[in-house]
């Protein structure tokens, strides 16, 4: 089965990203107020942490060298970031926050 329990339902506050663990991969999990969303733990211009940056509505910035990413596409927004980051599917069932992890 693909999808993954990550947390309960009011681990992460909005405004706010929480790194979580799911099938091997080390992943963000941001509430944006808007709902929830998850992407790699990796900026990819130079695997800085994401989960420690600052999250701005659907943006959130690499605490390393600013680059920004919108966590509902994983689209790169600004330099020194050109690729994105991948995102997973994300929903609530039965009070617990699960993410969808397909193998590679």
């Amino acid at each position: 089965m693909p999808w993954v329990r990550v947390a309960n339902e009011d681990t992460v506050a909005a405004g706010e990203a929480l790194v979580v663990e799911a099938g091997g991969r080390r992943l963000a999990l941001c509430n944006t107020g808007q709902g929830l969303f998850a992407i790699d733990d990796q900026c990819t211009h130079d695997g800085g942490p994401l989960d420690q940056g600052k999250l701005d509505g659907k943006e959130i910035e690499c605490p390393r060298h600013g680059a920004r990413f919108d966590v509902t596409t994983g689209r790169a927004l600004c330099l020194p970031a050109v690729r994105p980051v991948k995102t997973y599917a994300v929903r609530v069932h039965e009070g617990a926050i699960e993410v969808e992890i397909h193998d590679a």
